[in-house]
């Protein structure tokens, strides 16, 4: 028998301290198809969510009905009209099809709304309002979801990432997809498990590359191996950087029936999760001492990588912090490429200059400075100008076009400034080469990304380090000030404020 399957991919990981809203537009500056053709024509064959649910349709004969295939770079709350818009899209898709045997959403697990702490609850309530509480849904999150209980009691099938750097999307899809189709077809009656502690991230924010992560994936495949019920754990990391009630880390169970065995495994994960709270592998430079290594660095035949953790824009930062530019430009580091700097109006300035232009301008610092520095006034020469598209060839989205917008190459000293138009974290290595910057023949290299950047740039690295910059992802949490969240919560109250750790 061939089903009839709604697919859907709305995903957004909110920044809530982040001041900038995420309207409309800015998803049509990442991802956004709407209705099959766009869908298949940008996303088929891709190593995307909504990729792995068009491969499991090929393998299973689905009629797919493709509603919309959405996602915004992190940043703050998504708008009402934005949330109205997409989550209309996807009820008038499910209405206007009739009948249909089951639901495969790609969420982030992380979207915060101005009216919703928890968006993606309650776009999966408003779904059940229309096919009733039995029709089977699967969904796939990322692993910095932040998942509460009332997800959970409206969902069957949950399939998370199982990589940081996030390279397994289309896999993760394609096997929540089959899950879906066996329990459409009435092989399995899939049922979740859950659990979490009073935590607003774990898993040293669930990088899979070092522990506690590696232990808790073997944890759970061995949990996985023992009883074909089982059929699939995600480990959720949580996002940090949302004050809201629910923030933090969870397992989530997806299993065949129900049994009080399936409770147990998400509690024993998680219990690890609490034990290892205090787990860090990285060591957060300061600017300046990240410049004086880019400075001294002995060049052999690699580059030093320097990763701005704090101006992460996948996690919902600015973009546009100087603090390490500065940093890098006062001690005279040379041979040497900078990016992404989010700046419109300089890449704007730099375009009309045109190439060989030498040119003075404020760059960067312009969205908040006291997060990341203010603007830095430089003199420079435009090396080259590019409409900023590029389709990106790396582990973590091969095949998928992608825009930077107006971008301009700008060397100032012995440092290359990649200045873009649209606000985008550096994960791929085309970003570069598509604007005429080989990082690979580079003595440094400085980007603006917390741990993607690692699946292309750590193998071609003689060494990478990690700097604090301020910016609005700093991991110091002292910066902001969390209103929202359930209490107590580590790292905010002392260990005898958690009689249990349970919540």
């Amino acid at each position: 028998m061939a089903f009839r399957v709604l697919t859907a991919q709305f995903m957004h990981e909110t920044n809530t301290f982040a001041t900038v809203k995420t309207d409309i537009a800015t998803f049509e500056r990442m991802i956004c198809c709407r209705g099959a053709e766009e869908v298949i024509d940008h996303l088929a064959g891709t190593n995307t969510e909504t990729g792995g649910y068009i491969d499991a349709a090929q393998e299973h004969g689905w009629e797919l009905v493709h509603t919309i295939a959405a996602a915004a770079n992190p940043l703050g709350l998504v708008t009402d009209d934005a949330f109205q818009h997409f989550t209309g899209l996807i009820l008038d898709g499910l209405t206007e099809a009739g009948e249909v045997d089951g639901v495969a959403l790609a969420l982030h697990g992380a979207m915060v709304s101005e009216s919703h702490e928890d968006a993606e609850t309650e776009l999966v309530r408003r779904i059940r309002a229309i096919t009733g509480p039995d029709m089977p849904i699967c969904c796939t999150f990322d692993l910095h979801a932040n998942v509460g209980p009332g997800f959970v009691d409206m969902v069957q099938i949950v399939c998370s990432y199982l990589t940081y750097p996030h390279i397994d999307m289309r896999e993760r899809a394609r096997k929540a997809g089959d899950l879906l189709q066996r329990a459409m077809a009435g092989e399995i009656a899939p049922k979740l498990s859950y659990a979490r502690r009073p935590m607003v991230q774990g898993a040293d924010g669930g990088r899979t590359d070092v522990g506690p992560m590696i232990g808790l994936r073997q944890r759970a495949d061995a949990f996985m191996a023992a009883d074909p019920r089982v059929l699939d754990i995600s480990i959720n990391a949580g996002f940090n950087q949302s004050d809201i009630f629910d923030v933090g880390p969870s397992v989530i169970v997806t299993s065949d029936g129900d049994d009080p065995a399936f409770s147990a495994i998400a509690e024993t994960l998680m219990d690890e999760i609490w034990e290892t709270r205090g787990v860090v592998n990285n060591r957060y430079l300061k600017v300046g001492e990240a410049a004086e290594v880019a400075r001294s660095f002995n060049h052999r035949d690699k580059p030093l990588v320097i990763a701005d953790y704090a101006d992460n824009p996948g996690a919902g930062a600015y973009g546009d912090a100087t603090n390490l530019l500065a940093a890098m430009l006062d001690a005279g580091v040379t041979d040497a490429c900078f990016g992404a700097m989010y700046d419109p109006a300089a890449a704007a300035d730099l375009t009309t200059a045109g190439p060989g232009a030498r040119v003075t301008l404020h760059i960067g610092g312009k969205t908040d400075p006291a997060f990341g520095g203010p603007p830095l006034l430089l003199t420079g020469d435009v090396v080259a100008l590019s409409d900023g598209t590029f389709t990106c060839d790396g582990p973590m989205t091969a095949g998928v076009t992608k825009s930077f917008g107006p971008t301009a190459v700008f060397r100032v000293g012995g440092v290359d400034i990649l200045v873009v138009s649209n606000l985008m974290q550096i994960i791929d290595l085309q970003q570069f080469l598509a604007n005429g910057i080989d990082p690979r023949t580079k003595k440094t290299v400085a980007l603006k990304s917390m741990q993607h950047f690692r699946a292309t740039y750590e193998p071609l690295a003689e060494k990478v380090i990690v700097c604090d910059s301020g910016a609005l992802a700093t991991p110091d949490f002292t910066r902001f000030e969390f209103k929202n969240v359930r209490r107590p919560l580590y790292p905010f109250d002392p260990d005898e404020a958690f009689v249990a750790a349970h919540d």
